[in-house]
């Protein structure tokens, strides 16, 4: 899986990127199929405390797969992201039918 991070309006981070990649990493051995996932973190200004987005997109057979969350630090927004996606994936793992 090709995995493009993206960091907008804000510097780059490498232990994040090392972050995201370890746990996508770990998604794509549980979902072989998975193709390309693009990430994006943005920061917002929040009063409430929050604005750390992470968003993901991940690109396989069939429609993409989009999953976002803002949380008040990125290892808990990449985090909840991936939990969601996780869902998706499973959600979209029971859909597809085995052709043998």
């Amino acid at each position: 899986m090709t995995i493009n991070i993206q960091f907008v309006q804000m510097p780059t981070s490498e232990t994040m990127e090392d972050y995201t990649i370890k746990k996508l990493g770990n998604l794509a051995k549980k979902y072989e199929w998975l193709i390309n996932s693009e990430v994006y973190f943005k920061k917002e200004n929040d009063p409430k405390g929050k604005g750390k987005i992470c968003e993901i997109e991940l690109s396989l057979n069939g429609p993409r797969i989009f999953a976002s969350s803002n949380e008040k630090n990125y290892e808990m927004a990449v985090k909840s992201t991936i939990k969601e996606l996780e869902k998706k994936l499973k959600k979209r793992k029971a859909e597809m039918k085995p052709y043998m």
